[in-house]
């Protein structure tokens, strides 16, 4: 191996990835599969992350399987206990799981407003301190929180939204300030509109996806591996210059 292939490889390395089921997760599994990591693959829905680990175990690396509810803080430490019985300790750990509940602001009911802030914020904190005392202990460790483009910029009916992610986003920077002693590293990636299946549904009629690439530069969006790529990047040891970043992966659109 060269020493180019080393600096992104994940050989041996044991990652904890929620949101595995589908979508940018399922991607991000395959990815860091490939690169060699060994995973624990979390969402709710077991039969789709059976699906998964399939695509992990192909590649003749290590999947399995915990289902969790990270609706509340109980369900993500419960993960994370769960987790350190499976490995001693985590290396990698990806904060992928997330909702969006979009509506109009004078519309978003307190459910809908608690349902994501439970998803999107407080499940990555609640996880994140049942892993980081792992990662402290072996003295190293890397953390990639998936924020969103509206974490740093506005969006119509988004308010609950980009509030959870506006906060992850600032739970990331204030984690790469306490734990970078440690030698941990803490970004988060900021996706722009990706066409996952459930991206496609909402963004491939013409009428409703077309006005939002002509505000992207490079006019088209993005695929669930761009990311999947980026936090590879962020998960080795390529990256261990880099913590508190905001990384946006939006085809220049918060640019202009």
């Amino acid at each position: 191996m060269s020493e180019f292939q080393e600096r992104f490889s994940l050989e041996g390395k044991r990652v904890l990835l929620t949101g595995a089921s589908k979508g940018i997760g399922a991607a991000i599994a395959d990815v860091l599969a490939d690169a060699g990591a060994d995973l624990i693959l979390s969402a709710r829905d077991e039969g789709q992350l059976l699906e998964t680990a399939k695509v992990v175990e192909a590649k003749g690396r290590t999947a399995h399987i915990v289902s969790a509810d990270l609706t509340t803080a109980a369900g993500a430490r419960e993960l994370g206990k769960q987790a350190l019985e499976i490995y001693d300790a985590i290396d990698i750990l990806v904060n992928c799981a997330g909702v969006a509940r979009v509506a109009p602001f004078e519309e978003l009911t307190q459910e809908m407003w608690d349902q994501t802030m439970a998803v999107n914020l407080t499940a990555p904190f609640a996880l994140t301190q049942e892993i980081v005392p792992s990662m402290i202990k072996q003295g190293k460790g890397k953390i990639v929180n998936i924020a969103s483009q509206t974490g740093v910029i506005g969006a119509d009916d988004h308010a609950a939204y980009a509030a959870s992610k506006g906060g992850l986003i600032s739970l990331t920077r204030v984690l790469a300030g306490e734990l970078g002693p440690h030698n941990i590293q803490v970004n988060s990636v900021c996706p722009t509109v990706i066409l996952t299946p459930m991206g496609e549904k909402v963004w491939g009629p013409p009428e409703k996806g077309d006005p939002m690439k002509a505000k992207i530069p490079l006019g088209r969006f993005g695929q669930p591996v761009e990311v999947a790529d980026l936090v590879l990047y962020l998960a080795s040891s390529a990256s261990d210059f880099m913590s508190g970043g905001t990384v946006m992966l939006d085809g220049g659109y918060t640019a202009l």
